[in-house]
This record gives structure tokens, C-alpha cells and sequence, in this order.
């Protein structure tokens, strides 16, 4: 699967297209060994990019999938599909979202990323459409999830199976593509297709406001590439100068110890003094709940409404 090529194709080939998937060829170059999915790079002569964000330092150069959606509903269900703009309202968490967040998670960290960290030392993960996986490495490798079933893609063969246990899971996948100090067991993974699904939708829909903020923060930020990461199994970056105590992890997590329902955050390197922006139960930051989120006219707006304000309050004192 290429997604950005897919893209392309969707267009008749008149735009360069980005999209929020990762796509190969794998990178094999530092520090990310990954493609930036919203880098506009050179697009190829005569070709305007066609982008899920947009860059005010690029006028004139391109456009947003949400701008050529806006007139065909057939695009823009396409579009709400890959969580490129516009995007889709997401409703009540379903049942069984816990315990098939732990499966997942488990995945996660004890096989996907390993796959990943044994071909270049690299441990963060992406989403993928109806879930999350690696980004694409040597030789042409990716290992992901959709909804419940692992995909398996080595060279030209791609398989798929029902996500069962790890031992199964590493099974699979064959000789060469986990490390020598993985330990798995066989326990069953309990996943319910519904919250698999729903828990996908909440990545897709993290990857394009992450994606959107950190387009809009600008280098001064120094902002860091949007990865899911396996041991908390949220997605997040990092925007705002260290040195300036202003660096914080901006992510959306699917639910934890502390959270049955999803929630967006702001975790400060540097915690904050004491004020309405800074309420979170659990850490030194700030937290959205999913059911504030979800009852906002716009989820999106809502999403990163909630961020800005933590970003400028951290960056402009």
C-alpha cells in the first residue's frame, strides 16, 4: 500500500500529494529514518501540492484537501476516510474500549515497535488507516494494524490475519524481523472490532491536529516529528525552546490507568505555575476530556483551541 501514491492517482496525477500515512520508500538516513508526511519538499514542475495542512509560508504554492473537497462530496468522503480534511465527528466511546486498548497496546510495544527498533533503533510508531503501524523500512518492510487484523507487508506480498495473541503475532512475521531480547507470551488478545476501529478513528483524528499544530507553530517552536509512541500508546509532539522553559508534549491519548475514555493533554517539561489553563488530575499540565471534546460543535476547533492556548501561554509568558 502507498497512500501517497494512491492520492495522486485519486487526483488524475494534477497535484503533488501529502497525506498523513507513512508511505515508501523507507528512509534509511537520520535522525527520523521516516518521511514527514506533510513536508512539502520540491513538488515537480507544473504540479501545485495538494496538503492536509497548510503553511503560510508556502502562498500561492499549493492548496489543502479540505479547499478541493469543498465542492465534491465524493472526495470529501474519501478525504474524511484518510483523516485529511474535512474530518469526521467522532461519537460516544463503544464498549470493550478498554480491554481492546490493552490488546492493542501490548502490541504495540512488545511487537510493532520491536520490528521497527531491530531494523534501525528507531521505537516510534504512525497511524495507519483504521489503526497505527511503522513507518516503512529496509528493505521494503511495514507492519501494521487495521481495526483487527495484522498486516504483514515484506516486498511485493502483503498478508493479513486476525490479531490473536503475540506469540501469534510474532509467528507471523518469521525469522529477521524481531530482536533477540523480545519475550512474548500467548495469552489471548481481546479485541472488539468496533473499538479497534473507533480507537483507529482517534489516531486519525490526533495525527491531523497534531499534524495542523505543528504546521502553524513554525520552526521557532522547534518542533518534533508526530509519533505515536508504544510505551504510553498515545500520539503526541513536542513544540516550544527548552531553554526558554517552554518545551511540552502536546498529544491525544486513547485512555490509560488514570482514563477510561480518551483525553487530550499538555504535559510541560517545566511544570507551570497554578491557573485555569493547568487543571489536569494526574500530572503537572492540562487535560481535555473526550466528553468536552465531543460535545463541541466542531471537535477539531475544539482540539486545537485547546492546544493554542496552552502553546502561546507557554511561549509568549
Amino acid at each position: 500500500m502507498n497512500p501517497r501514491a494512491e492520492a495522486t492517482t485519486r487526483l488524475g496525477g494534477r497535484y503533488d500529494a501529502r497525506v498523513l500515512e507513512p508511505s515508501p520508500p523507507a528512509v534509511t538516513t537520520a535522525p527520523w529514518f521516516a518521511d514527514d508526511p506533510v513536508d512539502p519538499g520540491e513538488a515537480p514542475t507544473g504540479r501545485p501540492l495538494v496538503s492536509p495542512v497548510a503553511r503560510a509560508q508556502l502562498p500561492g504554492t499549493g492548496t489543502t484537501w479540505e479547499q478541493l473537497a469543498a465542492e465534491d462530496p465524493a472526495l470529501a468522503d474519501w478525504c474524511a476516510e484518510r483523516w485529511l480534511g474535512p474530518v469526521r465527528a467522532l461519537g460516544p466511546a463503544p464498549p470493550g474500549l478498554v480491554a481492546t486498548r490493552v490488546a492493542l497496546h501490548r502490541l504495540a510495544e512488545q511487537v510493532i515497535s520491536p520490528a521497527r527498533r531491530r531494523a534501525n533503533t528507531k521505537i516510534g510508531l504512525r497511524w495507519t488507516r483504521g489503526g497505527f503501524g511503522t513507518p516503512w523500512f529496509a528493505p521494503q518492510r511495514q507492519l501494521r494494524v487495521q481495526g483487527d487484523m495484522l498486516v504483514v507487508v515484506d516486498g511485493e506480498r502483503e498478508h493479513r490475519e486476525p490479531i490473536r495473541s503475540l506469540t501469534a503475532a510474532a509467528e507471523r512475521l518469521g525469522a529477521g524481523w524481531l530482536p533477540d531480547d523480545v519475550t512474548l507470551d500467548d495469552a489471548p488478545l481481546t479485541l472488539d472490532p468496533g473499538a479497534a476501529a473507533f480507537i483507529g478513528d482517534w489516531f486519525g483524528l490526533a495525527t491531523h491536529v497534531l499534524e495542523t499544530l505543528r504546521a502553524g507553530a513554525g520552526a521557532e517552536a522547534e518542533p518534533s516529528r508526530v509519533q505515536l509512541w508504544p510505551e504510553h500508546f498515545d500520539v503526541a509532539l513536542e513544540l516550544g525552546a527548552e531553554s526558554d522553559g517552554a518545551r511540552a508534549a502536546y498529544g491525544l491519548s486513547p485512555g490509560d490507568e488514570a482514563h477510561d475514555e480518551p483525553y487530550l493533554y499538555v504535559a510541560p517539561w517545566q511544570a507551570p505555575e497554578p491557573g485555569p489553563l493547568w487543571r489536569a488530575q494526574a500530572f503537572a499540565g492540562a487535560e481535555l476530556s473526550y466528553r468536552d471534546l465531543i460535545a463541541a460543535a466542531d471537535q477539531r476547533a475544539e482540539a486545537l483551541a485547546f492546544f493554542t492556548a496552552r502553546l502561546h501561554a507557554l511561549t509568549r509568558g
